[in-house]
């Protein structure tokens, strides 16, 4: 019996499949979709549950149409859903947010080929999508815990730009009792998820901990080294979101240990940039979707050598 097999890279296989990996990115989810509801109320939950069910039926219409096999089963569908409603003010009308959905699967996923293929996080280019199209309805804050007095109480700013004496305390931030996107508030459900990801090996730690530690030192020494406003800004915001759930995709982010940490700094060298000298408060979307642009250069100037290449020698010519 011939036992030399003559196949196609990749040679390792792993027990980790699509469908796996993105099961376990839905559990890590889990803990602030529960924090959302606690804080926003049932409604967060069916916007979540609205924006997953939009953004299967998107992907499961365009594999039909396109006769194209259904992907449907590997649940990256559902993780776009929930993270572009993490993006997303928990009062955003619901024809808005499946606009985000049709835009993130049919236009940036699928078509660019799927799952693998396409160029920037999906959730992320919807995300900026709607904030240029719809500004006014996703800058509209709703206050926690306002649906307990049976309320839709709005707030007029998030932390990032609230004035100083609107500022909540640095444990409200962290438990979500603040302003800001359904899934971004609570930080202490976000770290639980990400410690999570990072434990069973889906997330390399290299990239989020770049981004969010790049972001505190350039906010501790812009700040005077005040400790207080280096971590408004650490629990301010989508930074936490972003670096550990949207930073680390892995369609849309270098290969290599080095690529990650080129990446990762990079994305918080513009979301510093963009919080400080730009007119807008936030910029953890778009630092992320222009170092999804970069990441096919990062790729090309940090892929680790072949084992036993040898680099080609220049011609007179430069060749």
């Amino acid at each position: 019996m011939n036992k030399l097999f003559v196949e196609a890279s990749p040679h390792i296989r792993s027990a980790w499949t699509t469908q796996k990996v993105m099961l376990a990115v839905i559990i890590a989810l889990c803990p602030a979709l529960i924090a959302a509801t606690v804080i926003f109320g049932l409604k967060a939950l069916l916007l979540t549950v609205i924006c997953c069910a939009a953004c299967v039926l998107f992907e499961f219409l365009f594999d039909k149409i396109t006769k194209r096999d259904n992907t449907v089963s590997d649940l990256s569908a559902v993780v776009t859903g929930m993270l572009l409603a993490f993006n997303l003010p928990v009062d955003l009308p619901i024809y808005m947010a499946v606009i985000g959905c049709f835009i993130a699967i049919v236009i940036v996923k699928c078509l660019f080929g799927g799952i693998g293929q396409n160029f920037a996080n999906p959730a992320i280019t919807a995300r900026i999508a709607l904030m240029l199209s719809f500004t006014a309805a996703m800058t509209k804050w709703t206050a926690p815990f306002s649906w307990k007095e049976g309320v839709d109480a709005t707030v007029s700013a998030t932390p990032l730009a609230a004035p100083a004496e609107e500022l909540p305390s640095f444990l409200d931030m962290f438990l979500g009792n603040r302003a800001g996107c359904l899934g971004e508030t609570c930080i202490a459900a976000l770290l639980l998820g990400g410690l999570y990801l990072i434990c069973i090996g889906v997330v390399h730690p290299v990239t989020p901990v770049c981004f969010i530690g790049t972001v505190a030192v350039l906010s501790f020494f812009y700040g005077g080294c005040d400790l207080n406003f280096m971590l408004y800004q650490l629990l301010s915001g989508g930074l936490v979101l972003g670096a550990l759930f949207m930073a680390t995709d892995y369609s849309t982010t270098p290969l290599s240990t080095k690529g990650k940490l080129i990446f990762g700094i990079g994305c918080g060298l513009i979301t510093f940039a963009i919080r400080q000298f730009a007119t807008m408060p936030e910029g953890v979307s778009f630092s992320i979707l222009v170092m999804n642009c970069l990441t096919p250069l990062i790729d090309r100037f940090t892929a680790p050598k072949a084992l036993g290449a040898v680099k080609p020698a220049k011609t007179k010519e430069g060749k």
